[in-house]
């Protein structure tokens, strides 16, 4: 049995996590980073993107493009940049999108969202970043449909740094703040070569015990 708990808590936002053993949809990790309160309550979204919106002053931002359900969190940051004056927009022209799945579980557009992409400066918003991997989908559908990456940006992230060397890399909590967080390929867990089942399958929603 897990318990989240608030491992660390920097400007009014909480960082909370549960360790165990638990698998996603591309690797096993041995903390799930709970977002709920800050992806629901609007106090604790507009603490993260006060966070979030310091670190890009001076970046022209066009669209926030929020996944893992950062949408609430994703408008508060717009709000914060524009109110602060932190980025060379209109405070009216900053657009705050969520993408669709298709069946391939690709990244996609309506014709009529494309337009707050194509040639637009973008900040892609997520959870947290354990590994990469989603942000890099982000990256690439965002180039795939023009738009320039000018940032990505979370309440956790577990890397360093990207492939994409030109993109910048944000987020509220790091490694320093959680720093035996690890993941997993799934088929190099340690945790499973010792037997130890699984906890919970986690994702962008939440979790679900086993």
């Amino acid at each position: 049995m897990f318990e989240t708990k608030v491992i660390a808590t920097r400007g009014g936002v909480p960082l909370r996590a549960a360790k165990g053993h638990f698998a996603t949809n591309h690797s096993h990790i041995n903390y799930f980073i709970d977002i709920t309160t800050q992806k629901t309550r609007l106090a604790e979204a507009k603490a993260v993107a006060k966070q979030l919106a310091a670190k890009f002053a001076g970046t022209k931002v066009d669209t926030i493009l929020c996944l893992d359900g950062m949408t609430l969190v994703g408008a508060c940051l717009a709000d914060a940049l524009c109110s602060d004056r932190l980025v060379a927009a209109d405070p009216n022209e900053i657009a705050v999108i969520e993408p669709e799945y298709n069946s391939y579980n690709q990244m996609t557009f309506r014709d009529n969202v494309q337009p707050y992409i194509r040639e637009k400066n973008v900040l892609v918003l997520m959870a947290s970043i354990s590994t990469g991997f989603t942000a890099k989908r982000g990256i690439q559908g965002t180039k795939y449909y023009g738009g320039s990456v000018v940032g990505v940006a979370g309440l956790y992230r577990a890397v360093d740094s990207l492939e994409y060397q030109d993109v910048k890399l944000v987020s509220v909590f790091d490694r320093s703040d959680l720093p035996d967080y690890h993941s997993f390929d799934h088929n190099d867990c340690p945790y499973c070569k010792d037997g130890r089942k699984l906890d919970a399958l986690v994702n962008s929603h939440g979790y679900s015990k086993l």
